[in-house]
């Protein structure tokens, strides 16, 4: 099994809600805003409602749950989630709550994407494996997003 490249999603974190003292941990939901994607076959911007329904642990990781849409720029919508752990070290912690970012690797970062698409041209998505590695970065978050091939 190999790991192809398909895209580069960055996007920027907006309002953002905690609820803290849940039965799985402190909730925490950010919107996601103006994100891009970039790659060979999928290029566009992030559209509509989105969000990152988050449940920190006391563990002291993260588990992620975002879901946005894509607008591609051949005119596709498309349906995007990922859901993965996040460790909130402090390189992770000073990048995502500071000014700063981190790199891939600095901290476990890792998540599982899928992609939905009614557009006949794009029913690949639908059927493919993707995972993804995230980091921070000055405007929110980054992730390199590849398909299982």
């Amino acid at each position: 099994m190999d790991l192809v490249h398909e895209f580069t999603l960055r996007a920027a974190v907006g309002e953002t809600f905690q609820l803290n003292g849940g039965l799985a941990g402190a909730r925490v939901v950010a919107a996601v805003v103006d994100g891009t994607v970039s790659g060979e076959r999928i290029n566009g911007t992030l559209v509509g409602p989105g969000a990152d329904w988050a449940v920190v642990g006391a563990d002291g990781y993260a588990q992620i749950d975002v879901r946005t849409q894509i607008h591609t720029t051949d005119g596709v919508d498309r349906y995007l989630s990922y859901n993965g752990s996040l460790e909130l070290n402090e390189a992770a912690a000073a990048a995502l709550f500071g000014d700063g970012e981190s790199a891939y690797g600095d901290n476990y970062w890792v998540t599982h994407v899928r992609l939905e698409a009614g557009d006949d041209r794009y029913a690949w998505v639908n059927r493919a494996m993707f995972v993804g590695q995230g980091r921070a970065v000055a405007e929110g978050i980054a992730y390199e997003v590849y398909r299982l091939a």
